[in-house]
């Protein structure tokens, strides 16, 4: 990602891989600022392990490693209102995002910056501010080209919240924008197939299912052809098939989804997909 030096060492499917190329790239750093940078995103790994204590300290460290780096002070705000969110205390993080957002933008790191106002937009203790945040961080990614990543996973997040709300067709407008701020990127495919999985949730809750199916075909296809099956892909694609009477169509995939889920997958869910396998009606 363009702006953020730190973000190629990641493979988020992967924290192992990530801590290693972080350790290493601690070791390559010329000075404590540097070092610094790093340890917030060891810090990080920590959190996504729900180390919170190995967390914590990786960013006291950091903190004193870096200081009178306004860059260092960015990243520390940032992965501590990580942190305090993991940990279930939103509420705690969601002043160290708004900290993080101001002093980014005026330091014109905008790429940290759009990062901040997402998870603001998570941390929000209602509607209207994640409304709020989320449409900060859009129009910065739309005004400065580091930032401009950002635009897909706020707009998918905001997409997902009008749907849970049952606001399906302003939901289709907004999935429908995420794609084509992802096929921006060509090289991003899995993001882009997970882009239009969403728009054909959207398609299906507004009954068109024969435009969803199309969707959803078209994110399997790539799945099967890359070797990364999804079992979303394969659940949305049961659905749509089950709505357009195709039981047959729709039985292969609930099976598929449910062998990709495993166990983790929520009982509701688990009900439904038992019952498009074994062909019973939408």
């Amino acid at each position: 990602m363009a702006g953020d030096r730190l973000r190629p060492l990641w493979d988020f499917d992967d924290l192992d891989l990530s801590e290693r190329r972080l350790t290493e790239q601690l070791d390559r750093e010329a000075d404590g600022a540097g070092r610094a940078e790093v340890l917030t995103q060891l810090a990080r790994v920590a959190g996504l392990r729900e180390d919170f204590d190995r967390s914590g300290d990786l960013l006291e460290e950091a903190t004193l490693a870096g200081a009178g780096s306004t860059l260092v002070e960015i990243r520390v705000l940032l992965e501590r209102g990580r942190m305090l969110r993991s940990g279930g205390d939103p509420a705690g993080a969601y002043p160290m995002f708004a900290a993080a957002f101001e002093r980014a933008v005026a330091a014109g790191e905008h790429v940290l910056a759009a990062d901040a106002a997402h998870m603001a937009a998570l941390a929000a203790p209602d509607d209207a501010g994640f409304r709020d945040w989320t449409t900060r961080g859009i129009e910065l990614g739309e005004r400065e080209p580091a930032a401009a990543y950002w635009r897909g996973p706020l707009l998918n997040n905001l997409g997902w919240k009008l749907h849970e709300a049952g606001a399906h067709g302003e939901a289709l407008s907004v999935f429908e924008r995420a794609l084509a701020v992802r096929e921006e990127d060509p090289s991003s495919e899995q993001a882009i197939e997970i882009a239009r999985y969403a728009v054909a949730v959207a398609l299906r809750a507004l009954g068109r299912p024969a435009e969803a199916a199309a969707q959803a075909e078209r994110a399997v296809a790539w799945s099967l052809r890359a070797g990364r099956p999804d079992p979303y892909f394969h659940y949305e694609l049961a659905e749509d098939y089950a709505a357009l009477g195709r039981a047959q169509d729709a039985a292969k995939h609930a099976r598929r989804a449910l062998e990709l889920f495993a166990a983790d997958v929520t009982p509701s869910r688990r009900t439904r997909l038992e019952a498009l396998s074994n062909g019973e009606p939408s």
